[in-house]
């Protein structure tokens, strides 16, 4: 089958990787010149690490393990501790931080070649009456396939034809950020650590080879310009807070600082139509607050190609087109029960809005326990790839911890599990937010 893709980024690209190893002809799309190298660090989860072992990318001596995410307030004094190396133990994958750039070129490797064709930008589509589908460049020029996949981001000409429009709206707050060579303990360390205060968040996190990933969280009025200089206006709100902050923003420049408005939207059950899909950050942008974009978009490409996988398993002559097509709603519902979940906690910017108070609230041992069932409530790798082994920790932490179990509801579905908690959920919303 011939697929295309719109757009080089993370998921573009994994989602090339999984369907060129199940014997697809893969052709992909992208608007700038060369793949895109801007943008900081990513967090890359349990889910993502083993994505990424299945598609055969290997992060041996790549970015920096995170065992631990620590907050603490402004003046330094720790707030909670999250064991996340518990969570990897778990599943069996590793948490790591590593440079964008580096995972683009990780998931690029080893492609055919004339695989990737730049400075193609997709503006429409359209499913022809025989189920091929039609992609047209903004360059007037066309290319038929098999299938479609608009991997081409928040702003997709492909999903705002599909959809009627684009969903995203501006939350009101911002990141700025960067990724820098500075000499502080964390920069060495397996730790990630979030500074909470009245004016905003402030990240720190290890990315492997001598850098930090560094950000600020600050509220924004949506169709204000950003500063031309930000390190002024964030040195004058976070300056004054505990080290090393003041050190990595002498350390830190304007040049290395980058702008990160936050959008929101529902996901909706459907991404697509006919033959064509949606992944990605095209399909569900979200704040990185609980720094799951590009988890999740692995997650799109390793589901996407299992479900076609399925499909041409079974496909008849007569019922290619439809096997097909129902092939990619399937797709779309399991992926939209499990990331909307978590569009809808990073969407409510809750941690910025609340992070000090909830914090406070909530016991390291009791957020560890949470984080690890909560990875695999947002994740259909870990699911459908770990679940035996999930369901095997779960039943005997159960039996030892948990004496007295019943059904109850948890974001629109059932689980077994404690007894309620207060209907704020503190651990839900202070503890899962590394972005």
């Amino acid at each position: 089958m011939k697929v295309l893709i719109s757009g080089a980024g993370i998921g573009g690209l994994a989602a090339a990787r999984a369907l060129i190893a199940d014997g697809h002809e893969v052709a992909v799309f992208e608007q700038a010149a060369e793949l895109r190298h801007s943008g900081a660090a990513v967090t890359l989860w349990s889910n993502g690490t083993g994505v990424l072992n299945d598609l055969g990318v290997s992060l041996d001596n790549v970015g920096a393990p995170i065992d631990v995410l620590e907050t603490r307030d402004h003046r330094g004094k720790a707030l909670v501790s999250v064991d996340v190396a518990q969570a990897a133990a778990r599943y069996g994958h590793p948490h790591i931080c590593l440079p964008r750039a580096r995972l683009l070129d990780l998931l690029a490797r080893d492609l055919p070649p004339g695989t990737i064709s730049f400075g193609h930008t997709a503006k429409a589509a359209k499913t022809q009456a025989n189920g091929t589908v039609t992609l047209t460049f903004a360059n007037g020029g066309t290319i038929n396939g098999d299938l479609l996949v608009a991997a081409d981001g928040r702003g997709s000409a492909i999903r705002d034809q599909v959809w009627g429009g684009d969903p995203g709206k501006l939350t009101g707050w911002a990141t700025w950020q960067g990724i820098s060579p500075v000499p502080v303990d964390i920069t060495s360390s397996h730790r990630s650590v979030l500074f909470v205060g009245k004016p905003g968040t402030c990240g720190l996190m290890p990315a492997g080879e001598g850098l930090l990933q560094w950000w600020f969280d600050l509220r924004w009025t949506p169709g204000t310009p950003p500063p031309a200089k930000p390190l002024t206006m964030i040195r004058e709100r976070f300056g004054a807070w505990a080290q090393p902050i003041p050190d990595v923003l002498k350390a830190v420049t304007d040049e290395e600082t980058g702008f990160f408005p936050h959008y929101r939207h529902r996901v909706p059950r459907s991404w697509g139509s006919g033959r064509i899909t949606v992944i990605g950050d095209a399909a569900h942008s979200m704040p990185p607050t609980r720094a799951q974009g590009a988890n999740q978009s692995l997650e799109d490409a390793w589901v996407l190609a299992a479900a076609l996988r399925a499909a041409t398993s079974t496909k008849t002559a007569k019922t290619t087109k439809t096997t097909m097509e129902d092939a990619l709603r399937a797709f779309e519902r399991q992926r939209s029960a499990k990331v909307s979940v978590v569009s809808r906690q990073a969407g409510s910017e809750d941690y910025n809005k609340y992070g000090a108070v909830l914090t406070r609230l909530v016991p390291s041992s009791f957020a560890t326990r949470y984080y690890t069932k909560w990875l695999a409530q947002i994740s259909s790798y870990l699911t459908q790839a770990s679940g035996s082994m999930a369901l095997w920790h779960e039943a005997r932490e159960q039996a030892s911890l948990l004496p007295r179990t019943r059904r109850l509801p948890l974001q629109g579905h059932e689980r077994q599990g404690p007894l309620p908690r207060p209907s704020h959920e503190p651990a839900a919303k202070g503890c899962l937010l590394l972005g």
